[in-house]
């Protein structure tokens, strides 16, 4: 068993939100395709990285999880190409953990 973790930007690069519309998108898609997504949306989480400057970036992000049987990393590279191309971003994180449930 695998939880998938996707985090998407409030944002553009120029700090112009995007529209609910766009998470709930991802949602719907997400429901669609493995049957199930917890998204965490209530308070943003804050994404914070050092690009070479002094200050760091900073991004406002919500999570997205799925559990899958297994991991299809055709499909998710696909899929986060897209939400790259949605989101207008260089990177969106897609990470899997391998998971054992009790």
């Amino acid at each position: 068993m695998h939880l998938i973790e996707i985090l998407l930007p409030l944002s553009d690069n120029e700090g112009k939100s995007f529209g609910a519309d766009l998470l709930a998108q991802v949602r719907d898609e997400l429901v669609e395709h493995f049957g199930g997504v917890t998204a965490f949306t209530r308070n943003p989480a804050e994404g914070l990285w050092k690009d070479g400057g002094e200050n760091p970036d900073r991004d406002d992000i919500v999570i997205f999880e799925v559990m899958a049987d297994w991991l299809d990393r055709g499909w998710w590279r696909g899929y986060r190409t897209e939400l790259e191309r949605r989101f207008r971003q260089d990177e969106v994180v897609v990470r899997a953990i391998e998971v054992e449930l009790l």
